[in-house]
């Protein structure tokens, strides 16, 4: 586990960032032996729940933040029962260094016997004197370790982050400490000293390089490695990493061309994935943000997917393209709240913070009844993460255009850019598709003039 490589994506993950994730985990194993992991910062979009479902994958790892939780410092040393005899608790103290957990049958943690509870013990039988005369070593071999244990063993549970426990840790007089699960029942033992100085999980980002989108506590982890295909936003490290961000279309797009370069071709249903996180990003290549590359990565990767064998038999790139992008699109069975921070991506410039999201839709008509609660929707995100202003992009994915709805009240600066308000309330962006290269540039060359 100390070992273990964990490729991961931004919180808010679109189907990209969770195929990058899951592509470039796959080659790190097949290239290198890499013990490598993937894993999302946050819960999937209905696209790439789609998406994963058509292809018969599971998810990737949940994993929310980076910081150590006592599950990394743990020691799974085996356990004696309460009515055991001592003998049997000496004989496992023995082999762990001097400890000896003592645990009921239904799991749950009794106590601990170490070198201070069995000194405790030898003093309360044997007396102030050494006097064996009347007590034979075997006599005091059978007490129970029940009767030995220390029961004031702390507990702490697994996936508990160990930073939230320090104080109570430097202030136990136990060196020794339970681990438990959500059950309280027994998983191992930490020693203090581990607690003190956990090892770092192993990290490596993809499709995003801003801490602001990185998964929490990035901090506290080792970060190897960024591959990604955004601007340059990205974090302090603690040693110098391995840096590739490049100007294609898709992180997957990316994770395709290393694999090729290794000689290596990918399952079917993994490069499924992949292509499907590529066509979602460069809508089917139309996008602006696609590149020869892109369409070069789209053809190898259609090859590796659309065998017979494999779970796309029969598609093309424009059919499955157009269903993944279908997958995803829509404003009437989705949560306002959630059309409005499942795509979503902050940034600061200028003296402002504010986030930028983008919603898919078959056609724009469809905005107007929905217009109300997703401008109320709009103005809570920003309220609730005190940003100076939010924007939502929808893009119709099938004319590629778009209407911008922006948080009231607008920054007056706002009023210059380079789309139209309409009576509605939104602005009018034709042609405009890629948050990326058309919208961010326009909102930022506005914020930092």
């Amino acid at each position: 586990m100390a070992d273990r490589i964990y490729v991961t994506g931004h919180i808010n993950p679109d189907t990209d960032s969770i195929a990058a994730a899951m592509g470039y985990a796959w080659l790190l194993r097949a290239r290198d032996g890499a013990d490598s992991m993937a894993s999302r910062a946050g819960a999937l979009n209905p696209q790439t729940a789609w998406v994963l479902k058509r292809l018969g994958l599971e998810a990737p790892l949940l994993m929310t933040d980076a910081s150590p939780r006592f599950e990394s410092v743990m020691r799974q040393l085996d356990t004696v029962l309460p009515d055991a005899p001592l003998s049997e608790a000496w004989a496992l103290a023995s082999r762990t260094g001097g400890l000896a957990p003592v645990v009921y049958e239904d799991g749950k943690p009794f106590g601990m016997i170490n070198g201070l509870s069995l000194f405790g013990f030898f003093r309360q039988v044997i007396g102030p004197r050494l006097d064996l005369s009347e007590q034979r070593i075997v006599d005091i071999m059978a007490a129970p370790c029940k009767e030995v244990a220390d029961i004031d063993v702390p507990k702490f549970p697994a996936n508990g982050h160990i930073r939230d426990a320090l104080n109570r840790i430097l202030r136990e007089e136990h060196n020794d400490f339970f681990v438990v699960d959500e059950s309280g029942h027994y998983l191992g033992v930490c020693h203090q000293r581990g607690a003190l100085n956990p090892p770092r999980l192993k990290i490596i980002l993809v499709d995003h390089n801003e801490p602001r989108q990185a998964i929490a506590a990035l901090e506290e982890a080792n970060l190897l490695e960024i591959l990604d295909h955004h601007r340059l936003g990205n974090p302090h490290t603690h040693q110098p990493i391995k840096f590739t961000v490049d100007t294609v279309g898709s992180t997957s797009t990316l994770v395709s061309e290393l694999t090729a370069d290794a000689g290596l071709s990918m399952p079917p249903a993994l490069a499924g994935i992949l292509l499907a996180g590529l066509l979602a990003d460069t809508l089917i290549l139309t996008s602006p943000t696609a590149t020869p590359r892109d369409k070069l990565a789209a053809e190898r990767l259609s090859r590796w997917a659309f065998v017979g064998s494999g779970p796309l038999k029969g598609e093309t790139i424009q059919s499955y393209g157009t269903a993944v992008l279908a997958a995803g699109a829509g404003l009437a069975n989705k949560d306002s709240n959630d059309i409005v921070s499942t795509d979503i991506k902050p940034y600061e410039a200028g003296g402002f913070k504010f986030a930028v999201a983008q919603a898919e839709v078959t056609d724009l008509l469809q905005i107007g009844e929905h217009l109300v609660r997703l401008q109320d929707a709009l103005n809570d995100l920003k309220d609730k993460r005190g940003l100076d202003f939010t924007v939502l992009l929808i893009t119709d994915v099938v004319r590629g255009s778009s209407r911008l709805l922006i948080s009231n009240p607008a920054p007056p600066i706002l009023d210059e850019l380079p789309y139209p308000p309409l009576a509605d309330g939104t602005r009018d962006a034709p042609g405009v598709v890629s948050r990326k290269k058309q919208l961010l540039p326009a909102v930022l060359g506005l914020l930092e003039k």
